[in-house]
């Protein structure tokens, strides 16, 4: 019995093997440096900073933050991105209002201030940089797939 359930794995940890050497080498094209050697990383870009507003690629993706973070504190007990997105502070800031979905508790129970389940921010909207990317994005959204279609007669 034990030697069948060993002929049975001999195969499984081959092909695992094969799969890994796949891997490597496809990790291997996005590093300059041998895996053995630490890489210098490169200099972070500063974040885009412009203040317009990104199209979104698909319906309910969260908005991206189209100006610059670093710094903005996020705690358990205090949440800088409410000093202006906050609905009573979008008056003054000219910010827009976080989603009403954000002031509701998980049985739609509508809150006076924001759900702690939607208190920190960078969990779903993220700060863009000025970078190329690694991997080629081969997303196509859905207005543009739409015509692609060919047309009925």
């Amino acid at each position: 019995m034990r030697q069948s359930s060993l002929l049975l794995a001999i195969p499984l940890v081959l092909v695992a093997g094969s799969a890994l050497t796949q891997m490597q080498i496809e990790i291997d094209v996005t590093r300059d440096a041998p895996l053995d050697q630490e890489e210098v990383p490169p200099r972070m870009r500063p974040q885009v900073d412009a203040d317009i507003r990104e199209v979104r690629n698909y319906p309910e993706q969260p908005p991206v933050i189209p100006h610059a973070i670093e710094g903005y504190q996020v705690t358990a007990n205090f949440n800088e991105c409410l000093d202006c997105h906050a609905r009573a502070a979008t008056g003054v800031s000219q910010a827009p209002m976080v989603s009403v979905t954000h002031y509701m508790d998980r049985e739609g129970q509508v809150l006076a201030e924001v759900s702690p389940r939607r208190f920190f921010c960078t969990a779903c909207h993220v700060p863009q940089y000025p970078v190329d990317p690694v991997v080629e994005n081969t997303f196509i959204d859905a207005d543009t797939l739409l015509r692609q279609l060919p047309e009925e007669e």
